[in-house]
């Protein structure tokens, strides 16, 4: 069974606009990269085409990706969660008890992006918290060990 990949309906137009691109311009733009290296003569020593076939692996992996994550998506509206569990869509805060308090967004996979608060349901903390309620201590295994925090909002 194939993996589903949950997003909003924005991302997933943002995707598809994305492999539109690619199949539509960049394939072209690749291809006449390869087709300038070529004419540089010798390709066993060709630096150009070097980078030029390996710009042409990436593209052509990431377009097979982005059809398998646009062939098992599931749209998942943020206004389908309520504010008294943790889903997909869910602005949450949770206290660690040490004075460290944190709140993020809890995204699909494909959305997620640590670094400006949006975490995976799939990520560590994220399964821990998906479906919980506010007030509820949760538990979860990290790299560094046992961490556990307190849902102190969901919104």
């Amino acid at each position: 069974m194939a993996r589903t990949y949950r997003m909003s309906a924005e991302k997933y137009e943002e995707l598809k606009a994305e492999l539109s691109y690619l199949k539509s311009q960049r394939v072209d733009e690749v291809s006449q990269q390869l087709k300038e290296a070529r004419a540089f003569g010798d390709l066993s020593e060709n630096s150009e085409y070097d980078e030029a076939r390996n710009e042409q692996g990436k593209l052509y992996s990431r377009m097979s990706e982005l059809e398998i994550i646009l062939a098992n998506y599931e749209i998942v509206s943020e206004d389908e969660h309520t504010a008294d569990t943790v889903a997909i869509g869910s602005t949450v805060t949770v206290d660690y008890g040490d004075g460290d308090i944190e709140t993020f967004k809890i995204v699909g996979s494909v959305e997620a992006d640590p670094m400006n608060g949006r975490l995976s349901d799939e990520s560590l903390i994220g399964k821990a918290l998906m479906g919980r309620r506010m007030g509820d201590e949760i538990s979860y295994h990290a790299p560094m060990g046992l961490i556990t925090c307190r849902i102190t909002n969901i919104e």
